[in-house]
């Protein structure tokens, strides 16, 4: 456990090819001078934005919540199969039925030479259109839910992570045209056939002798499990026991009879060098209880994680949200985000950036996919959610669950994430202005606010961020 005497930060992932964690912990010091190398995330997202964001999602007049009020728009790649979106007609003849009730503008189709183009910055693509860069979301001149279509080889996470400052964006990419009906036709027939399934789980693992999982485990699994069970009687919650947070179990709940209608895990995704030849297919697995610990320093086995080959055939995933705390479970970029600047160009974590499959699998199962699935792109840390000093802070994850209990489009609930980035920034930004002497305090605080702004940033939802949890007992905005 993170202390104000401990320094060290704890790192999620284990690499699965040496059994040996992907990253070591780090001290505040190390850190530190990582944050006092990237003064500015430019790449990301620029803070005059974050500030004039922060306050704010949608103009005044228009409810978030209601699609007919602050729209909808799917965003191609400049390049697009046009078979891809003719997969995806279903949902989208369903959105736009949604959208364009008030206003026919409220729904929006970038394809062609509207569609974003190689190398376009959110900046660039918002000019383009005629959208303002900064300031309260207008639907009439861009939709507040943006789903991107496209390979983040082509779309890059960057552009999603600014456009989600100010929009609910998701992500959709499959390898396969027909998965992307196979989607397309999972949520239209979970929305029109009301499919909803019974309340939230929480599985979380803690290996012996682990210090992340003994985090997440303790402080993140336990601190949602304590709020959540205070406040939400009306929806059913399930919390499996770190011992019985087996590979198996998880089959259970990834489809089999145990398939809650939100499932959140906590733990290690597994990661692999980027010449590994299972990178592709098992990057961002998650390991289950089955996996020793520490003292297990060989590769690890698919036998201790759960891959997106280890779906079943005959799965029903139908109506599933899944939100997984874990490194890479999401996705994985091209090049080592935390790499010092000025030593050389970072290492590469891929050859290009990708998806990673067990999200992608659980979208598209041809028997029923997921609605979405919420996940970090690159690598976590226990400091997401174990904020040294001032102790454990879950809350920005439990007012998102909330959110998403009560019936509310996933997009929106994660505007928790990307207004906790906005702070987070400007403070790390003032932090580094008043930058004095390295000290053990200081470095602590410079350490806290670029690990958790960082990762605030680099979750996105995959799937569309219009979707909505639909439990037995939730109730509907």
């Amino acid at each position: 456990m993170e202390s104000a005497d401990d320094d060290r930060f704890s790192f999620n992932g284990i690499d699965a090819s040496s059994g040996r964690p992907l990253v070591p912990d780090l001290p505040a010091a190390a850190l530190a001078r990582l944050a006092r190398g990237l003064p500015v995330d430019t790449d990301a997202i620029e803070l005059h934005e974050l500030r004039a964001s922060q306050p704010f999602v949608t103009a005044e007049d228009v409810d978030p919540r209601r699609l007919e009020e602050a729209g909808w728009a799917v965003v191609f790649a400049h390049d697009a199969d046009p078979a891809i979106r003719e997969a995806l007609a279903p949902l989208l003849a369903h959105r736009r039925a949604q959208a364009s009730a008030i206003d026919d503008r409220r729904y929006r189709e970038f394809l062609g030479p509207d569609a974003h183009r190689p190398g376009e910055r959110k900046q660039a693509f918002l000019a383009r259109h005629g959208v303002p860069r900064s300031g309260p979301v207008d639907p009439d001149r861009l939709p507040y839910y943006l789903l991107i279509v496209g390979d983040p080889a082509r779309i890059p996470f960057e552009f999603q992570a600014q456009l989600d400052v100010q929009y609910a964006v998701g992500r959709l990419h499959f390898d396969r045209v027909e998965d992307y009906a196979h989607y397309a036709r999972s949520v239209v027939l979970a929305e029109t056939t009301h499919i909803s399934r019974a309340g939230l789980t929480l599985f979380g693992t803690r290996h012996p002798g682990d210090r992340a999982s003994e985090l997440s485990s303790d402080h993140l699994i336990g601190g949602l499990h304590a709020a959540l069970a205070r406040t939400r009687s009306r929806c059913p919650l399930a919390l499996v026991p770190a011992a019985d947070a087996s590979k198996a179990r998880l089959a259970r709940l990834l489809g089999g009879p145990d398939t809650p209608a939100l499932l959140f895990t906590a733990g290690h995704g597994v990661g692999f060098p980027a010449d590994d030849p299972r990178q592709r297919d098992h990057q961002g697995a998650l390991l289950c209880q089955d996996w020793p610990g520490p003292t297990w320093s060989r590769p690890i086995p698919q036998d201790f994680y759960f891959a997106g080959d280890d779906l079943a055939h005959d799965a029903d995933l139908r109506g599933l949200v899944a939100f997984f705390f874990a490194c890479f479970g999401g996705g994985t970029p091209q090049q080592d985000a935390f790499h010092p600047r000025g030593q050389g160009p970072p290492p590469l974590l891929a050859a290009q950036p990708f998806v990673a499959r067990l999200a992608s699998q659980l979208l598209a199962h041809p028997r029923g996919g997921a609605l979405a699935v919420i996940a970090h792109v690159d690598r976590s840390w226990a400091s997401a959610f174990h904020g040294g000093r001032s102790g454990p802070e879950v809350e920005v994850f439990t007012s998102a669950i909330k959110r998403m209990i009560d019936g509310h489009p996933v997009g929106y609930a994660m505007e928790y994430f990307g207004s906790r980035h906005a702070e987070l920034s400007a403070d790390l930004a003032l932090a580094l202005d008043e930058d004095s002497e390295p000290g053990l305090a200081h470095d602590r605080e410079l350490a806290d606010l670029w690990t958790t702004s960082s990762h605030a940033r680099t979750y996105l939802v995959l799937g569309d961020p219009a979707v909505r949890v639909t439990t037995n007992n939730a109730a509907r905005a």
